[in-house]
């Protein structure tokens, strides 16, 4: 009986201390007067290192400032690998993850997710003279592409049969199709467009190919239970879709005057849910 009395008061000791603990990260980001925003820098226009200034930049680094400009502290902007983004975010090393993250219902047991920020999707490019025009055409075919994201999973669905070859960066895998190691880049849409922007007249020997692979919905990823940090997240974010900043950012990096040159935007910050 004393034991079961003391394996309950340790049980109700360590709820009490999670709940305090999740109750208190919020705090704690405006304790130490910073918080910690984790990013690629590798997928331009989202986050990347600006070539005059070496800082890194971008539409979701700019919504990492807003955040914490929102809760009075100072952004700090740390770069990951896309597979370390949500063990980084799970062991306390960032506070929240900006970094061209999809939410989807698998990821939804490991983390919590903002408001969504972004919605695309992905595609794939390919050499010219692979006479690829669809892509189904990539079954049995060399595809490159980054490891640790959605990229390889949804063309493997997309296309039963394909050779996936995977790399740290997105960037690698863009120069190894440039290099022939595989016919074809598969990348989220925007990231593929601007590197196809910046070809030049190399373009002629590429084709985006015209069919998505997949629809996907980018947000902000929280830790488990911190209920304080996400509704703060997400009442900054709601702010600024009001105020009509989250629209001028928008147009900022992805508008008509960017590589990718959307002429609109066809979403609004408004909601956390998904398609099953």
């Amino acid at each position: 009986m004393q034991t079961r009395l003391h394996f309950a008061a340790l049980l109700f000791t360590s709820i009490a201390f999670t709940q305090v603990a999740q109750a208190d990260q919020l705090a704690a980001i405006k304790a130490k007067g910073e918080l910690v925003c984790g990013t690629l820098g590798t997928d331009e226009p989202n986050s990347f290192i600006d070539a005059k200034s070496r800082q890194l930049v971008g539409y979701e680094v700019d919504l990492c400032r807003a955040i914490a400009q929102g809760l009075g502290v100072k952004p700090v902007v740390k770069q990951l690998a896309v597979a370390a983004r949500i063990p980084e975010l799970q062991q306390g090393r960032i506070d929240i993850l900006t970094a061209s993250l999809t939410h989807n219902k698998e990821r939804e047991a490991l983390i919590d997710f903002s408001l969504s920020t972004f919605y695309t999707g992905q595609r794939v490019l390919v050499k010219k003279s692979s006479n690829i025009t669809t892509v189904a055409g990539l079954a049995g075919k060399k595809v490159l592409t980054v490891k640790g994201g959605t990229q390889e999973p949804n063309i493997r669905k997309a296309v039963p049969g394909v050779d996936v070859v995977t790399f740290e960066t997105a960037g690698q895998a863009y120069l190894g199709l440039q290099q022939g190691k595989g016919v074809g880049y598969v990348d989220d849409e925007v990231s593929l467009l601007n590197n196809y922007a910046k070809l030049g007249a190399a373009q002629k020997d590429y084709i985006v190919l015209p069919q998505n692979i997949s629809q996907e919905v980018f947000a902000f990823g929280i830790r488990k239970g911190e209920t304080g940090v996400k509704t703060a997240v997400d009442q900054v974010l709601r702010g600024l879709e009001k105020s009509g900043e989250a629209e001028k950012l928008f147009f900022k990096w992805y508008g008509p005057t960017s590589n990718v040159k959307f002429q609109k935007r066809t979403f609004k910050i408004e909601s956390d849910k998904i398609d099953a």
